[in-house]
């Protein structure tokens, strides 16, 4: 493509990058753990993920509910949404301050999902959160919060899927009082006029009909490939896609930007790059280093592309599932969601959900973002708010062993003290399931941290004078380097130990004060 990037020494092919990129900046290892602020309007229909899609299929939970809240999407469509939400809570100071004391230190927020909606003043979108609905920019707010209480900001960016994404809403009912009544997503600009949206073209909203296109709601899923007969509008969208992150690079300096996408880039020609196919993400990329370098004279920044796997000038992400080995061939921040990707009701706030995951993605070198749930309004539910304030008490007592840390030889052990039943792990959306996994004291993860010391994490909190038994560091396994001179307890003190040729056994005190996870700091 031929959209204007920034000057600078990087291209916009993969091996320019590769060649050009200094390293991983010290502040991602060192922030380790962070919010993905993953909220808009699409919380506003309280069902969850792809509400804003789902809401044109009838029957499903999230068409239902819109009937129940708003009436039927012939009527009051997802652009009508879009005009109803206000975000009257959204306090972005309170609530980043509440992340900054919950020890999260990087915050991943949604600049535009696959709704195709920007919440900043979008200089290339006029469907932006600044023209309707809250009338308020919400990424200049986040922005601005982060930096006051020290966080490093991202913006993440899911627009890709959009121009196929929508093909429901061009859809009408199967059956019912409504039976071939046209969603909105048929509208047209003339239509607006003398409504509150006059002047704003569905067309840029919900894209063009793509239906002629077999299934190609789930191309991404099912059917990869070209849409033939539309590549100059695909060339146009995939520009205005990347446009639009570059208008909010440009505003906002981010420290990280991500795209969404289950495909090596987006527009690669497959799966949710399908459509087309271009270099509009590597375009974007060295646009984006080559401003960090010219804004302070070094890339102290960092471009995730979800699957870009293999690329250590890349970082990517693991969604929901857990590595099943160490991984340190590239940055990458595992994520999950509370409850899911969108608030719903009833979502778990158990703060060992965090603590968990946080161990599972850092003892195998990555860092963790979790989805905290804003409700429609921009607040936090009060169980949310206990959860947070927990997290951050761990955090004061066991950053040390998290903060700047980096994966051991291996990255835990368990399945009972003989290590012959499963090894639990802990991913998946956070539920009252996950937080009821049957972990033991014979469970352990293992970090070290930023002083050189090799932390042990007891997935559960062991008893008053429990014995501990972490056979990974016993002399038989030959994977400790020295003698063990001395280890403590988090939030305690030095304890007694004993080195075994089966095992390193920890013989805990007669006060246990850990919550949720034990962390022990052995000391060589």
């Amino acid at each position: 493509m031929d959209f204007p990037i920034t000057r600078g020494p990087f291209e916009p092919t993969w091996d320019s990058i590769r060649k050009n990129y200094p390293g991983v900046p010290d502040w991602f290892r060192n922030a380790k753990f962070g919010v993905f602020v993953h909220w808009g309007p699409q919380a506003s229909g309280q069902s969850g993920d792809w509400y804003a899609r789902h809401l044109y299929e009838q029957g499903s939970k999230s068409y239902n509910n819109h009937l129940r809240r708003f009436g039927h999407p012939s009527e009051f469509g997802y652009k009508d949404v879009l005009n109803a939400w206000k975000a009257r809570e959204w306090n972005p100071d309170e609530l980043t301050k509440s992340f900054a004391d919950a020890g999260m230190r990087f915050m991943m927020v949604v600049g535009v999902h696959h709704d195709n909606f920007d919440l900043w003043d979008s200089k290339f979108q006029p469907w932006n959160s600044v023209n309707v609905g809250p009338k308020k920019d919400m990424i200049g707010g986040w922005a601005e919060a982060a930096r006051k209480y020290g966080m490093r900001f991202c913006i993440t960016f899911h627009h890709e899927y959009s121009w196929w994404w929508w093909a429901s809403a061009y859809r009408a009912d199967k059956s019912g009082p409504k039976t071939g009544v046209p969603y909105d997503g048929n509208l047209t600009l003339a239509e607006g006029k003398g409504t509150w949206w006059e002047g704003l073209d569905p067309r840029l909203l919900y894209n063009i009909d793509l239906g002629e296109y077999e299934d190609v709601a789930n191309i991404a899923f099912k059917r990869n490939g070209i849409f033939q007969d539309h590549q100059e509008y695909a060339k146009w969208y995939a520009e205005r896609w990347a446009r639009r992150i570059q208008d909010a690079v440009e505003k906002y300096h981010p420290d990280m930007f991500y795209t969404d996408g289950n495909s090596s880039e987006p527009f690669s020609g497959d799966h949710t790059g399908s459509g087309f196919k271009s270099d509009a993400a590597r375009r974007v990329v060295a646009d984006f280093y080559n401003r960090s370098l010219a804004a302070s004279g070094k890339v102290d920044s960092l471009a995730l592309i979800k699957f870009q796997g293999g690329n250590p000038a890349i970082g990517i992400t693991s969604e929901i599932t857990v590595p099943k080995t160490i991984k340190s061939d590239q940055p990458w921040i595992g994520e999950n969601p509370i409850g899911d990707w969108y608030y719903m009701p009833g979502c778990c706030y158990e703060t060992v959900n965090l603590v968990r995951s946080l161990l599972e993605f850092a003892s195998r070198d990555g860092n963790y973002a979790c989805a905290v749930p804003l409700t429609p309004e921009g607040g936090l539910d009060p169980g949310c708010k206990v959860m947070l304030r927990e997290m951050g008490e761990w955090m004061r007592i066991n950053g040390p062993g998290i903060y700047g840390s980096r994966a051991w030889k291996t990255w835990g052990e368990g399945g009972g003290s003989d290590g012959k039943q499963s090894l639990l792990i802990q991913q998946g959306r956070l539920s009252q399931k996950t937080a009821e996994l049957p972990f033991t004291t014979s469970d352990f993860r293992f970090t070290v941290g930023k002083d050189g010391d090799l932390y042990v994490w007891c997935m559960a909190v062991p008893k008053a004078g429990e014995m501990l038994r972490v056979r990974s560091l016993g002399r038989d396994a030959g994977m400790l380097e020295g003698d063990v001179k001395s280890v403590t307890m988090l939030g305690g003190g030095e304890i007694l130990f004993r080195m075994t040729s089966q095992a390193l056994e920890l013989e805990c005190p007669a006060k246990v004060l850990g919550k949720f996870a034990q962390g022990f700091r052995i000391r060589q």
